[in-house]
């Protein structure tokens, strides 16, 4: 199924054509979770371009890591010779083990010989590709960081409204799906959740029970936008080893782009290490699909609508967080809550959700200005920032 580019992606398109335009050498890396664009945003620059270029994907079965990558490397090469110049694109490269030393030894090497070589990496388990340029290629590369589409970017391919973007996310690809629910659920737990987890969080470390890393994510979902303790997680879900192990699990899912545990706001950084996790899915399809409820059954339930919108509220901020545009956290003082609190370059945001399920008034939000004085605090919904304004422009753009 072929992608309608976003605004965001033809942004980013932009910003990596003119970086391999530059006479400087830098190894592009987009990266972000399984079908948010990659593949789409790169072609639309090397093949509209007319770039030239080779592509080749390390998903296929039975390859030699080494003596592929090699290979790929010198027929770019003698393209590169052959036309003054040529673009490599290597994509999944986190499935070839020992990529990065091999990319920076090929990398060093054309530098040195002055090959007109330039490289683009693409990668759907963002914490696997942090490890290798972290690793290896220090000094030598750029990212591109591409997530789930927008609010703004799927109203201005698909004409969505806030409504449905809430209920069913930002995945390009499972949107022409959504007049059959029963199809769109079956797609995105099956195309997306599944291959996520069977081919990218089982790749990113050892997982010695993938049972239970699926209970704690289908849980997750259950649970996007909520502070669930570690110890009721060991309650609810059977088999579930130890704290140490579900929150390993998290971190996995949160590699690869999935869901996240936002850790408690404190004055200290070692209490929030230590904090129960705010559940946060990156993208409202998990939730919904998973759920297996239909649009209409959702939006008529205040207390599930309710969480939706708290969670895509989340969602939109988890989004700018992944990127590095902010650090997320939640806040809790016994019955005084903050649902959001971002820090931005020192600065710190507090932020309520005010959905159907939400109280009238907000002792919480007073008790954190009076604890930590925030430069800036948000209301989203009822009389505060409508939801359809807050999530239509870029999180960033609303903290301080």
């Amino acid at each position: 199924m072929v992608a309608i580019p976003s605004p965001f992606e033809r942004s980013q398109a932009a910003v990596l054509a003119a970086r391999l335009a530059e006479p400087r050498r830098f190894i592009q890396v987009v990266a972000g979770p399984r079908q948010v664009g990659k593949t789409t945003l790169v072609h639309s620059v090397v093949v509209a371009g007319s770039v030239p270029h080779r592509y080749a994907s390390a998903d296929a079965p039975g390859l030699q890591p080494s003596a592929w990558l090699e290979q790929q490397w010198d027929a770019a090469r003698i393209q590169a010779a052959a036309q003054g110049g040529s673009v490599l694109v290597l994509d999944e490269i986190q499935k070839l083990p020992g990529w990065s030393a091999e990319v920076k030894r090929l990398w060093d090497e054309d530098t040195r010989r002055r090959v007109p070589l330039k490289v683009v990496l693409l990668g759907s388990a963002p914490l696997l590709i942090a490890r290798g340029l972290a690793e290896s290629l220090a000094g030598r590369f750029e990212v591109v960081h591409l997530r789930h589409w927008s609010l703004a970017e799927m109203r201005a391919a698909f004409g969505w409204d806030w409504e449905q973007w809430v209920f069913f996310g930002g995945y390009p690809g499972a949107a022409p799906l959504i007049g059959d629910e029963l199809r769109w659920a079956a797609y995105v737990n099956d195309s997306l959740v599944e291959t996520s987890i069977s081919r990218d969080v089982l790749m990113l470390s050892r997982v010695d029970k993938p049972a239970l890393m699926r209970r704690l994510f289908e849980l997750g979902c259950r649970y996007s936008g909520q502070v669930l303790s570690f110890t009721k997680m060991l309650g609810t879900l059977q088999d579930a080893g130890n704290t140490v192990t579900l929150a390993h699990y998290l971190e996995l899912l949160d590699a690869a782009g999935m869901m996240t545990g936002l850790g408690k706001w404190a004055g200290d950084a070692a209490r929030r290490r230590g904090s129960s996790p705010k559940l946060q899915a990156y993208d409202n399809a998990l939730v919904s699909a998973t759920a297996g409820l239909r649009f209409g059954e959702v939006r008529s339930d205040p207390e599930r609508w309710g969480r939706l919108v708290e969670s895509a509220v989340g969602a939109h901020l988890a989004a700018a967080a992944a990127t590095g545009a902010c650090e997320l956290f939640w806040w809790r003082d016994r019955d005084r809550e903050v649902d959001f609190v971002a820090r931005r370059g020192g600065r710190v945001t507090a932020i309520e959700v005010k959905s159907g399920r939400s109280p009238a008034t907000f002792p919480g939000m007073a008790a954190f200005v009076d604890a930590f004085r925030p430069a800036r605090t948000l209301l989203v919904g009822g009389q505060g920032i409508a939801v359809d304004e807050f999530l239509s422009v870029p999180a960033v753009n609303w903290l301080a």
